[in-house]
C-alpha cells in the first residue's frame, strides 16, 4: 500500500476541514454575542503574510481565518464577512486591537436592509444592538506600557455588561486576550506560524491548509478546560452533540450547498443528502 505525498494529504484535508466548517460554524446558527478579532504576522520565504481570525468569547468557537499578503481593509473585509455567515449581528460586540479598518469596515458588513417595498436598493442601516470596541496598546522598548479601552460605537454601560456577562466576571474589561491564546494555539500547532523558525512556508496555500486543518481540530476535537469535561468549542455553541474523532472529521459527508435537480425516482443517496440539508 502506498502513502500518499504529504502535499496531496495536506490539501486534501484542509479542504475537507473547510467544508465541514462551512457546513457547521458559517450555517448561520451561532449565536455572536461577543467576537474577538485579531491579526498574526507570518514572517515566510520571500515575504509577510498576515492570517486574521475571529473568536466567539462564550463558546470559544473559532469562527474562521483569512491569509493575505497585506494587512489592510480587504483582510479585516474578508474576515467580517465570515462572521456574519455564522449567525446573527443584531446584537453583536466585536472587540479589535487598534487597527482603524476594523471599526469602519464592520460599521459597513453588519448593516441590514430596510425594505419599504419601494423600487430599487434598499437602504443599509446598522442594527441598534451592534457594538464595536477596541484596545490600544501602547509600546516602548518593545514592551507594553499601557493600555487604552475605548468604545467606538454603542453605549459604554452596555458593552461592559455584555463583556461581564460573556466573559463570567465581574472584574471583566474590554480584553482581546482569548483570541491571542487562540492565536498561541495557532502557533504552537503550525511551525511556519513561529516567530523564530526555520520551517518557514514557501506558498499561500501552505499556510491556509494548516489553518483550516488547526482551526477544525480546535473547534471539533480538543476539549477545553474553560468549558467543562471533554467539552469542545462546537459543543458549547450547539453545533454537535459529542467529541468527534480525526477519522469522523476527515469522512464527514458534507452535502452540497445545492442539490441537483432529478428527473424521475431519486436514488438513496440524494435523498439522505436532502435529509442532512
Amino acid at each position: 500500500m502506498s502513502v500518499p505525498r504529504r502535499p496531496l494529504w495536506q490539501r486534501e484535508s484542509a479542504w475537507q476541514c473547510k467544508w465541514v466548517h462551512e457546513h457547521l460554524v458559517e450555517a448561520g446558527r451561532v449565536e455572536l454575542l461577543q467576537v474577538q478579532a485579531d491579526e498574526i504576522r507570518i514572517k515566510a520565504v520571500g515575504g509577510i503574510y498576515w492570517l486574521a481570525s475571529a473568536l466567539e468569547v462564550r463558546s470559544r468557537l473559532w469562527l474562521g481565518g483569512v491569509i493575505s499578503r497585506h494587512r489592510e481593509r480587504f483582510l479585516i473585509k474578508s474576515l467580517l464577512l465570515r462572521v456574519r455567515a455564522c449567525g446573527s449581528v443584531e446584537k453583536i460586540l466585536l472587540v479589535t486591537d487598534g487597527l482603524a479598518s476594523y471599526a469602519s469596515q464592520a460599521l459597513k458588513v453588519f448593516r441590514e436592509p430596510i425594505r419599504s417595498g419601494k423600487v430599487g436598493r434598499p437602504r443599509l442601516v446598522v442594527a441598534e444592538g451592534v457594538m464595536v470596541a477596541r484596545v490600544k496598546k501602547r509600546h516602548q522598548r518593545k514592551r507594553v506600557v499601557g493600555v487604552v479601552r475605548e468604545v467606538v460605537h454603542g453605549a459604554q454601560a452596555a458593552v461592559l455588561c455584555r463583556v461581564i456577562g460573556t466573559q463570567r466576571s465581574i472584574l471583566a474589561l474590554i480584553n482581546t486576550a482569548y483570541i491571542e491564546r487562540l492565536q498561541a494555539t495557532f502557533r504552537a500547532r503550525l511551525a511556519p506560524l513561529v516567530r523564530r523558525t526555520r520551517a518557514g512556508a514557501h506558498k499561500h496555500c501552505t499556510l491556509e491548509a494548516g489553518m483550516w486543518l488547526v482551526g477544525s481540530c480546535y473547534n471539533l476535537l480538543w476539549a477545553h478546560r474553560s468549558l467543562g469535561e471533554e467539552r469542545t468549542p462546537a459543543m458549547a455553541a450547539g453545533l454537535t452533540d459529542h467529541r468527534w474523532s480525526m477519522e469522523e472529521l476527515l469522512t464527514f459527508a458534507v452535502p452540497p450547498a445545492e442539490l441537483p435537480r432529478w428527473r424521475g425516482r431519486k436514488p438513496k443517496w440524494l435523498l439522505e443528502a436532502e435529509d442532512v440539508a
